[in-house]
């Protein structure tokens, strides 16, 4: 039956390349626009991990829900001891500590209230590869009373690299403390609400602000993204029942999994669309096929082949159009991918950002395998009413179709 329909498809020429054309455009448009929205989920979080998040981040137990409140209240005061026993892990590249608080940050003339990390510069500089220095340089470990400014910041109160300001904070006893800081550089990162209320100074300096040596936490950057989930459950296994809690930088970035959702959403709608496209394509070129060729399938009939056969012969014909168009689709399409992924798509900044980004096409499995699977649904589905009326045609009607 399969020898018989590509004979078929290779006699009907002009047929067998309309069909083609319809399914290979299908195909290759749910790859392009698939490789998109799969470099979206890519560069959105890999944009969130190295400017903010990292891959993972280890609190006290309840710093997550009420931390940002009250930061002083959840402190990992060993986080030396945990920090040796994550290094281990094959797949963590650094771990850095963190200390977080609040302050009013003062000019000489007026204050603004901050938020403040207190880090480590050398490590985060590593991690924080999608933070750009828009003036100035980055903090090092040289920069005993450094003070990074986000540009929101640095705009507020009229602040350029080399100028003296004052942090004013209360320690964990409740008294107020300030120290003098000089501006080493002005950062810009992936969102401008952060940019517009975060400061970064030294981790001692943070400490002897606050008045403790502890941290608020320990963040965790990885090898490869996608290992994430793996070592997060291999921590939290390691750590034991302690009182402390594994965080991914998904559950860190609320925004993140909200735009995922919005665009597989617009995807679906996409796959439906290209669906419906396909297969009304297809269907038109099998309908023209099909019906020419009465008299064929009349001749069938009448030389012992029952409807059930004839019908039988169609799909088949169908199947194999589906097949070869969705190899030869996917094949155009991994090529179209490539070629602009070497030159790249120049994109807007996304919303509350101001920089923008290069996009490319990522060639996904899942996406050929999706862009497969409609293709050739498509076809077979724009065969079966046509196949079913022309098998049912009694075959003294059919061979009038050969006079």
């Amino acid at each position: 039956m399969f020898k018989l329909a590509l004979r078929n498809i290779l006699r009907q020429k002009t047929h067998t390349l309309m069909t083609l054309a319809a399914v290979i455009a299908g195909v290759t448009g749910i790859i392009l626009a698939g490789g998109w929205v799969q470099d979206i989920y890519v560069q959105l979080g890999e944009a969130l991990i190295h400017s903010q998040s990292g891959h993972l981040q280890i609190y006290r137990q309840g710093y997550y829900e009420a931390g940002s409140r009250s930061p002083e209240k959840y402190l990992i005061d060993t986080p030396d001891t945990i920090r040796q026993q994550i290094a281990g892990e094959t797949e963590v590249a650094q771990v850095m500590a963190r200390l977080n608080f609040s302050g009013l940050l003062n000019n000489g003339k007026s204050d603004l209230p901050i938020i403040g990390e207190g880090v480590e510069p050398s490590h985060e500089v590593k991690l924080g590869s999608s933070v750009q220095i828009t003036a100035g340089r980055q903090l090092s470990d040289e920069d005993t009373f450094g003070i990074l400014l986000g540009k929101g910041v640095a705009q507020a109160l009229q602040l350029k690299p080399g100028d003296p300001v004052t942090l004013l904070v209360n320690t964990l006893d409740g008294a107020l403390n300030s120290l003098d800081f000089q501006v080493t550089g002005i950062f810009q990162s992936f969102s401008n609400d952060f940019d517009a209320r975060a400061v970064r100074i030294p981790l001692a300096a943070a400490q002897e602000l606050l008045g403790t040596q502890g941290v608020n936490a320990l963040v965790i950057s990885l090898k490869h993204t996608e290992e994430t989930d793996q070592i997060a459950a291999q921590l939290k296994q390691s750590l034991g029942p302690s009182d402390l809690e594994v965080k991914t930088w998904v559950e860190l970035n609320d925004f993140y999994e909200k735009t995922v959702e919005m665009y597989k959403g617009q995807f679906g709608v996409l796959q439906i669309i290209i669906l419906i496209m396909v297969l009304l394509s297809v269907a038109n070129s099998v309908n023209m096929s099909i019906f020419e060729r009465v008299g064929e399938f009349g001749t069938m009939m009448a030389l012992g082949n029952d409807s059930h056969q004839v019908f039988r012969l169609i799909i088949s014909e169908n199947l194999l159009l589906g097949l070869i168009g969705g190899g030869l689709g996917i094949g155009i399409g991994v090529l179209l991918a490539t070629a602009i992924s070497a030159i790249g798509i120049p994109m807007p900044p996304p919303p509350n950002a101001d920089l923008g980004y290069i996009a490319r096409i990522q060639i996904a499995p899942s996406v050929l395998l999706l862009a497969l699977g409609i293709g050739f649904t498509a076809t077979v589905l724009a065969a079966i009413l046509p196949a079913r009326h022309v098998s049912r045609i009694p075959v003294v009607d059919a061979l009038r179709q050969n006079i």
